[in-house]
């Protein structure tokens, strides 16, 4: 192949010093056909194209490797390995070559099926603290044994492109709300700007060009923040590449293979490590002579400061019913008896459910993500075995309810009684009165004396009450004495003195 200095010479020879093909040929020790070729075509280089590719290591294991590809291809998105991977694969089945061969023959490969999108895109440049990029993501993953598709939150910083992720067991608002906050918090801080994409929790209806109408609440949340939403273009994902590469970079590095652990709260605190251990050890693109997590320490400065969470909630008026139970996103959870007959308020958190009535919280329970299944709180019906004891021994409330310490001591003992039930309901009815801590130190104090009837704890508990503290009188201003009495006993002295003479 000639190099660019010989086709110089070829062409300075002919066109400068006007020599002939045959002399510069001759000087040159080249073929008169190459320099014909270098005079004729104009060009001042010439690249060689491989029409056929040696795959000196491949080549015995190309049939394999498409068969691997294939087999990727067939796979859910979420679910499909990167080429590193592929590259695994194949060496575990003993190929001996490197990544490089593999790669090259996928993105031929790619080529050849014309899969590789042609579309060219504009790179983004952010300031410190101007704006981050929200998406959601699907992930699998092993919680408690069990494989359980999760919904993982995926927030990024634009200018440091610090990363924070969080699974949930639904994408809902008040999911939005919970990650948001986290992240924020994570962050030490938040960005004057959110970027998303038109996701139903957030936008209510979509227009033409940018024009969005958001949804109340999520506005709600953008205010407290302090921050501006943007939501992109409709099938424009580059908008907001940034998060749409964390999603694939993430989940090839966090979720393949499948973490295992044995409740969400363990794999949430597992992928906030991961995302500083990520930061930490992986270059800053633009910056390569620094890291993601020293981009996101002179960035934070720039945050706008965090200052407490958002209340994000979403509410839903629901109705009581006679079993103490109301029902939210097809489950049952038991609320105080003395609300039964009235609409409530139910406030779904992500991981919570909060049930209030004329302002006041009438339940709160750790929310359950299942269908059909029922929270019960026993103390709400407390107050309902005072007039039916009986169902302390097989309301559904109360199967399988520990009482701590000493109180589950006695009801043990009170159930070889005749009785027994009615003396328990009474000193779990005590507990609203006296606190559960009073109740169960009565209990233990009558076990010690080997005493466990309702009576007696209930005396015990009567010793332990303090006496009310006697509200304090006002005394009106036209009572008040302007010269306080003087306690001085020596006048009497002289008043016996006086009547009965000196003794």
């Amino acid at each position: 192949m000639l190099v660019v200095e010989t086709i110089a010479r070829i062409r300075r020879a002919h066109g400068v010093e006007g020599k002939s093909i045959k002399e510069i040929a001759r000087e040159l020790g080249i073929a008169r056909n190459t320099v014909r070729k270098v005079l004729r075509s104009g060009e001042t280089s010439f690249a060689y194209k491989r029409e056929l590719q040696p795959r000196p290591k491949l080549g015995a294991w190309t049939g394999e490797l498409q068969q691997l590809l294939a087999d990727n291809d067939r796979l859910a998105r979420r679910e499909r390995v990167d080429l590193l991977g592929i590259h695994e694969q194949l060496r575990a089945r003993g190929f001996s070559g490197g990544y490089d061969a593999v790669r090259r023959y996928a993105r031929a490969r790619e080529r050849k099926q014309g899969s590789v999108s042609s579309g060219a895109y504009i790179p983004l440049s952010f300031a410190l603290g101007e704006a981050y990029q929200f998406d959601w993501s699907q992930e699998t993953v092993q919680i408690g044994g069990t494989a359980m598709l999760v919904h993982v939150a995926q927030v990024r910083l634009c200018h440091s492109r610090m990363p924070f992720v969080r699974a949930y067991p639904r994408e809902m608002q008040e999911m939005v709300f919970d990650a948001h906050d986290r992240a924020f918090a994570f962050f030490h801080g938040t960005c004057q700007r959110g970027i998303y994409d038109n996701m139903r929790t957030a936008v209510d209806s979509v227009f033409v060009g940018r024009e969005r109408v958001f949804n109340r609440r999520f506005l709600q949340m953008c205010s407290h923040y302090l921050v501006e939403p943007t939501a992109c273009t409709p099938a424009a994902g580059w908008e907001k590449g940034q998060v749409e590469n964390q999603v694939g970079t993430l989940r090839a590095r966090f979720f393949k293979p499948q973490p295992r652990f044995g409740s969400l709260d363990d794999l949430n605190g597992w992928l906030a490590d991961r995302c500083v251990d990520y930061a930490k050890n992986h270059a800053h693109p633009e910056r390569r002579d620094k890291t993601v997590w020293e981009m996101f320490e002179i960035e934070r400065p720039g945050l706008v400061p965090y200052v407490k969470p958002f209340d994000g909630f979403q509410a839903r008026t629901v109705a009581v019913s006679k079993t103490c139970l109301v029902q939210f996103d097809r489950n049952r959870y038991s609320v105080m008896a003395n609300a039964v007959g009235r609409p409530a308020e139910v406030r779904a958190y992500a991981e919570r459910i909060v049930v209030r009535q004329d302002g006041r919280i009438v339940a709160e329970h750790a929310r359950s993500f299942g269908r059909d299944q029922t929270v019960y709180d026993p103390w709400h019906y407390v107050p309902v075995l005072v007039r039916k004891p009986g169902a302390l021994r097989n309301g559904a409330p109360f199967r399988d309810w520990i009482l701590p310490g000493a109180l589950g001591r006695v009801r043990q003992k009170l159930r070889g009684t005749a009785d027994g039930d009615r003396q328990m309901v009474r000193i779990l009815s005590a507990v609203a009165s006296d606190g559960l801590s009073l109740v169960e130190t009565a209990c233990a104090e009558a076990l010690e004396d080997g005493l466990f009837s309702g009576d007696v704890v209930l005396s015990i508990l009567s010793r332990h009450r303090q006496p009310p503290t006697p509200a304090a009188i006002p005394i009106p201003a036209a009572l008040v004495l302007k010269h306080e009495p003087v306690a001085d006993c020596a006048r009497y002295d002289r008043l016996r003195k006086h009547d009965h003479g000196t003794p």
